[in-house]
Protein backbone atom coordinates (compact mmCIF):
# COMPACT_ATOMS: atom_id res chain seq x y z
CA UNK A 1 0.00 0.00 0.00
CA UNK A 2 1.22 3.50 -0.78
CA UNK A 3 2.45 5.53 2.15
CA UNK A 4 -0.26 8.15 1.53
CA UNK A 5 -2.98 5.52 2.04
CA UNK A 6 -4.26 5.68 -1.54
CA UNK A 7 -2.87 2.52 -3.10
CA UNK A 8 -4.93 0.51 -5.57
CA UNK A 9 -5.90 -2.16 -3.00
CA UNK A 10 -6.79 0.53 -0.45
CA UNK A 11 -9.04 2.34 -2.97
CA UNK A 12 -10.63 -0.91 -4.17
CA UNK A 13 -11.38 -1.81 -0.55
CA UNK A 14 -13.08 1.51 -0.03
CA UNK A 15 -15.21 1.03 -3.14
CA UNK A 16 -16.19 -2.39 -1.78
CA UNK A 17 -17.18 -0.76 1.55
CA UNK A 18 -19.35 1.75 -0.28
CA UNK A 19 -20.97 -1.05 -2.29
CA UNK A 20 -21.61 -3.35 0.66
CA UNK A 21 -22.38 -0.98 3.54
CA UNK A 22 -22.81 2.49 1.99
CA UNK A 23 -19.92 3.57 4.23
CA UNK A 24 -19.83 7.38 4.15
CA UNK A 25 -16.28 7.58 5.51
CA UNK A 26 -15.03 5.28 2.77
CA UNK A 27 -16.86 7.40 0.21
CA UNK A 28 -15.38 10.60 1.68
CA UNK A 29 -11.90 9.10 1.32
CA UNK A 30 -12.62 8.15 -2.29
CA UNK A 31 -14.08 11.59 -2.95
CA UNK A 32 -11.03 13.35 -1.48
CA UNK A 33 -8.74 11.20 -3.61
CA UNK A 34 -10.56 11.14 -6.93
CA UNK A 35 -12.63 14.34 -7.20
CA UNK A 36 -9.70 16.73 -7.77
CA UNK A 37 -8.04 14.26 -10.16
CA UNK A 38 -11.24 13.81 -12.15
CA UNK A 39 -11.75 17.58 -12.31
CA UNK A 40 -8.22 18.02 -13.63
CA UNK A 41 -8.82 15.23 -16.15
CA UNK A 42 -12.01 16.95 -17.34
CA UNK A 43 -10.13 20.21 -17.82
CA UNK A 44 -7.53 18.36 -19.92
CA UNK A 45 -10.39 16.91 -21.99
CA UNK A 46 -11.53 20.43 -22.82
CA UNK A 47 -14.29 21.06 -20.30
CA UNK A 48 -14.49 24.55 -18.83
CA UNK A 49 -14.10 24.94 -15.05
CA UNK A 50 -17.83 24.74 -14.30
CA UNK A 51 -18.32 21.69 -16.52
CA UNK A 52 -15.25 20.03 -15.02
CA UNK A 53 -16.63 20.55 -11.53
CA UNK A 54 -20.09 19.28 -12.51
CA UNK A 55 -18.68 16.22 -14.27
CA UNK A 56 -16.40 15.50 -11.33
CA UNK A 57 -19.40 15.60 -8.98
CA UNK A 58 -21.41 13.42 -11.36
CA UNK A 59 -18.55 10.92 -11.53
CA UNK A 60 -18.43 10.64 -7.77
CA UNK A 61 -22.22 10.30 -7.56
CA UNK A 62 -22.02 7.49 -10.13
CA UNK A 63 -19.31 5.83 -8.02
CA UNK A 64 -21.68 5.97 -5.04
CA UNK A 65 -24.60 4.54 -7.02
CA UNK A 66 -22.71 1.88 -8.98
CA UNK A 67 -20.02 0.81 -6.50
CA UNK A 68 -21.46 -2.72 -6.52
CA UNK A 69 -20.60 -3.05 -10.22
CA UNK A 70 -16.87 -2.47 -9.57
CA UNK A 71 -14.89 -5.64 -10.26
CA UNK A 72 -11.24 -5.42 -9.12
CA UNK A 73 -10.47 -8.45 -11.30
CA UNK A 74 -11.36 -6.48 -14.44
CA UNK A 75 -9.85 -3.07 -13.63
CA UNK A 76 -8.12 -1.07 -10.96
CA UNK A 77 -10.07 1.47 -8.93
CA UNK A 78 -8.55 4.42 -10.80
CA UNK A 79 -9.20 2.85 -14.20
CA UNK A 80 -12.83 2.22 -13.26
CA UNK A 81 -13.39 5.75 -11.93
CA UNK A 82 -11.70 7.42 -14.91
CA UNK A 83 -13.70 5.25 -17.31
CA UNK A 84 -16.87 6.53 -15.65
CA UNK A 85 -15.53 10.09 -15.96
CA UNK A 86 -14.57 9.68 -19.63
CA UNK A 87 -17.99 8.24 -20.47
CA UNK A 88 -19.74 11.11 -18.70
CA UNK A 89 -17.62 13.61 -20.66
CA UNK A 90 -18.51 11.87 -23.94
CA UNK A 91 -22.19 11.99 -22.99
CA UNK A 92 -21.89 15.71 -22.17
CA UNK A 93 -20.28 16.41 -25.55
CA UNK A 94 -23.03 14.49 -27.32
CA UNK A 95 -25.69 16.51 -25.47
CA UNK A 96 -23.94 19.75 -26.45
CA UNK A 97 -23.89 18.74 -30.11
CA UNK A 98 -27.67 18.27 -30.14
CA UNK A 99 -28.28 22.00 -29.67
CA UNK A 100 -30.14 23.19 -32.72
CA UNK A 101 -28.56 25.89 -34.89
CA UNK A 102 -29.82 29.28 -33.85
CA UNK A 103 -30.57 28.19 -30.27
CA UNK A 104 -28.95 30.31 -27.61
CA UNK A 105 -25.81 28.53 -26.49
CA UNK A 106 -24.09 31.02 -24.22
CA UNK A 107 -23.29 28.37 -21.62
CA UNK A 108 -22.04 25.80 -24.13
CA UNK A 109 -18.49 26.29 -25.30
CA UNK A 110 -17.65 25.70 -28.91
CA UNK A 111 -16.54 22.17 -29.63
CA UNK A 112 -14.77 23.27 -32.78
CA UNK A 113 -11.07 23.56 -32.10
CA UNK A 114 -8.76 25.35 -34.48
CA UNK A 115 -7.27 22.93 -37.01
CA UNK A 116 -3.74 23.68 -35.86
CA UNK A 117 -4.67 22.77 -32.26
CA UNK A 118 -6.23 19.47 -33.37
CA UNK A 119 -3.20 18.71 -35.55
CA UNK A 120 -0.74 19.56 -32.77
CA UNK A 121 -2.64 17.38 -30.30
CA UNK A 122 -2.75 14.48 -32.76
CA UNK A 123 0.96 14.84 -33.47
CA UNK A 124 1.79 14.95 -29.75
CA UNK A 125 -0.28 11.81 -29.13
CA UNK A 126 1.39 10.05 -32.07
CA UNK A 127 4.81 11.07 -30.77
CA UNK A 128 4.03 9.73 -27.31
CA UNK A 129 2.73 6.43 -28.71
CA UNK A 130 5.83 6.08 -30.89
CA UNK A 131 8.09 6.97 -27.96
CA UNK A 132 6.45 4.38 -25.70
CA UNK A 133 6.75 1.78 -28.46
CA UNK A 134 10.46 2.64 -28.71
CA UNK A 135 11.10 1.82 -25.05
CA UNK A 136 12.04 -1.58 -23.69
CA UNK A 137 8.91 -3.51 -22.65
CA UNK A 138 9.61 -3.24 -18.92
CA UNK A 139 10.08 0.53 -19.04
CA UNK A 140 6.92 1.03 -21.11
CA UNK A 141 4.96 -1.19 -18.70
CA UNK A 142 6.22 0.73 -15.65
CA UNK A 143 5.31 4.08 -17.22
CA UNK A 144 1.84 2.84 -18.15
CA UNK A 145 1.24 1.49 -14.65
CA UNK A 146 2.44 4.66 -12.97
CA UNK A 147 0.99 7.35 -15.22
CA UNK A 148 -1.91 5.84 -17.15
CA UNK A 149 -3.24 3.31 -14.64
CA UNK A 150 -2.49 5.53 -11.63
CA UNK A 151 -0.72 2.88 -9.57
CA UNK A 152 1.33 4.17 -6.66
CA UNK A 153 4.96 3.09 -6.65
CA UNK A 154 4.30 0.79 -3.69
CA UNK A 155 1.48 -0.93 -5.59
CA UNK A 156 3.72 -1.43 -8.61
CA UNK A 157 6.34 -2.89 -6.31
CA UNK A 158 3.83 -5.32 -4.82
CA UNK A 159 2.29 -6.30 -8.16
CA UNK A 160 5.64 -6.97 -9.81
CA UNK A 161 7.41 -8.38 -6.76
CA UNK A 162 10.10 -5.75 -7.21
CA UNK A 163 11.70 -3.75 -4.38
CA UNK A 164 10.29 -0.23 -4.07
CA UNK A 165 13.70 1.38 -4.64
CA UNK A 166 14.12 -0.63 -7.82
CA UNK A 167 10.70 0.47 -9.07
CA UNK A 168 11.59 4.11 -8.43
CA UNK A 169 14.99 3.90 -10.08
CA UNK A 170 13.60 2.02 -13.10
CA UNK A 171 10.82 4.60 -13.46
CA UNK A 172 13.39 7.39 -13.32
CA UNK A 173 15.45 5.69 -16.03
CA UNK A 174 12.30 5.06 -18.07
CA UNK A 175 11.39 8.76 -17.90
CA UNK A 176 14.88 9.75 -19.00
CA UNK A 177 14.74 7.25 -21.85
CA UNK A 178 11.26 8.46 -22.83
CA UNK A 179 12.60 12.02 -23.08
CA UNK A 180 15.42 10.81 -25.32
CA UNK A 181 13.05 8.83 -27.53
CA UNK A 182 10.64 11.77 -27.77
CA UNK A 183 13.48 14.02 -28.90
CA UNK A 184 14.43 11.44 -31.56
CA UNK A 185 10.81 11.15 -32.74
CA UNK A 186 10.52 14.92 -33.23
Amino acid sequence: MASDGTGAAFLAGHIRLVAETRDRRAFATLFDHFAPRVKSYMLRLGANAAQAEDLSQETMLTLWRKAASFDPERAGAATWVFTIARNLRIDAIRRERWIEPGEPSEDVPSLDLPADTVLATDQAEDSLRAALAGLPDEQAMLLRMSFFEDYAHGDISARLGMPLGTVKSKLRRAMLRLREVLEDVR
